[in-house]
């Protein structure tokens, strides 16, 4: 990958907070990484650094060096027409940086999404509604891999990737099939603008059962036999099975009702 790698230009709705991820090489991962605002480089000012945050509380910064993406999100952007610049500080260069451009408007702005942080879980599915004014050539990328889908059907790491677009304004994107590895940044692309959205594949960490009860009647002064097959989990729901009192003689019919001895009055209840 390129020293850093990110966003060319973002469509925002003035006020409305936007996150930015900037990629950047590994061999950065022990680096200060920052965002500089201003026209022109190296004419720009730090307004938040991962040494140093901002007390104004107007930009934040977050570095995963395990995926080697630093987040930076700008809380209140206002139209005063200046650029941004994702940067790495180098002690013995230059350092490094990418320029993007924020678009900012005060009504809806030309490129979308209702959210940018999506979960999902393994073999499932997530859907994005990327709104734009005209979607008619867009395209829906994977930030780490540059891999991307422009045709109504495709696939970006394993994953089953469809495009929708009978919705007026709007492209819609289904990712199937998911795995954990299919976590991470990806972006609704029109034209020069692009819109991130993070997606993050949780692991199962549990596992649906499959019950089948039979109930056999022996006799009348029997008590029911259960002969149960259980798959990956237990029936009950207490930490003590239930116990038939010898008693009792207790019958459940086919129709759910209990035929009781002449002698006894009680009913014998198991819930599972």
């Amino acid at each position: 990958i390129h020293s850093i790698t990110t966003v060319s230009e973002v469509s925002v709705k003035a006020g409305d907070p936007i996150a930015i991820p900037c990629l950047y090489n590994l061999k950065f991962k022990d680096n200060e990484k920052c965002l500089c605002k201003g026209t022109g480089w190296p004419k720009c000012d730090y307004v938040v650094q991962t040494n140093k945050p901002d007390n104004s509380k107007q930009f934040s910064i977050s570095d995963d060096q395990t995926q080697g993406i630093f987040t930076v999100t700008i809380h209140n952007p206002k139209d005063d027409g200046t650029s941004y610049w994702c940067a790495i500080e180098k002690s013995w260069s230059k350092d490094v940086k990418k320029r993007f451009e924020l678009s900012v408007t005060t009504g809806m702005p030309s490129l979308h999404v209702d959210q940018q942080e999506i979960t999902a879980f393994e073999g499932g599915s997530v859907t994005v509604e990327c709104h734009s004014k005209n979607p008619k050539v867009t395209k829906w990328c994977r930030l780490d891999s540059s891999s991307c889908v422009l045709d109504q059907t495709g696939s970006i790491d394993g994953a089953k990737v469809t495009i929708n677009r009978s919705v007026s304004n709007v492209f819609t994107v289904t990712m199937s099939g998911l795995k954990t590895e299919n976590s991470g940044w990806y972006w609704c692309v029109k034209g020069k603008l692009q819109m991130p959205v993070h997606i993050t594949v949780h692991e199962l960490t549990s596992t649906t059962s499959t019950t089948s009860t039979t109930s056999t009647t022996i006799s009348t002064n029997t008590a029911t036999t259960l002969q149960t097959t259980t798959q990956n989990a237990s029936l009950f729901t207490s930490e003590e099975p239930p116990r038939v009192q010898p008693s009792f003689s207790t019958v459940i019919g086919t129709g759910g009702e209990s035929l009781q001895d002449k002698n006894k009055r009680s009913v014998l209840m198991i819930t599972f």
